[in-house]
């Protein structure tokens, strides 16, 4: 159980020190190229993901810090379960999540409302919107978190059929 506090832990200090690092090397709007397809561009989110509803992500912000307040609690839950792979894939995803949310939370109350972005990747025609690293955390716990949803309905369906 704690590993997943930890976890959390670990990310939501990580995505903090980015962004402390990209608040005093970039300028707001300035973009330096890592690689190819990667750039350091430093971006002020005043949305959501993706910059989805812009100007609103104070409407967001509680519901982020809910959600974390459920994960935790979640992840406490699992000490009771048996700790099979699943439990673990499960207790790393609420980790993410949390890591994440609460990154961009505590963004949105130091940095007036505004969370820093800079993670730019782009080639030709494609460019993907700026993120960070409390969104990639958010990504990858979500999409696990729904994998193993899936998986579950899966093995339900088969023990029905069985």
């Amino acid at each position: 159980m704690t590993r997943w506090y930890a976890l959390a832990a670990v990310v939501l200090v990580a995505d903090q020190a980015t962004k402390l690092w990209v608040l005093m090397v970039l300028e707001r709007g300035l973009s330096v190229p890592v690689l190819p397809f990667l750039s350091w561009t430093h971006a002020c989110n005043d949305g959501v993901a993706f910059s989805m509803f812009r100007g609103y992500g104070w409407v967001f912000a509680p519901v982020a810090v809910a959600v974390s307040g459920y994960l935790a609690w979640e992840i406490w839950r699992l000490r009771r379960r048996e700790a099979t792979t699943l439990v673990q894939l499960e207790g790393a995803a609420y980790g993410l999540v949390m890591a994440g949310a609460l990154g961009n939370v505590l963004d949105r109350f130091t940095q007036g409302g505004c969370v820093v972005d800079f993670i730019h990747v782009h080639y030709g025609w494609f460019n993907f919107p700026v993120f960070n690293v409390a969104d990639s955390a958010v990504t990858v716990g979500a999409a696990t978190w729904i994998g193993l949803l899936v998986a579950q309905m899966i093995d339900e369906r088969r023990r029905r059929a069985a």
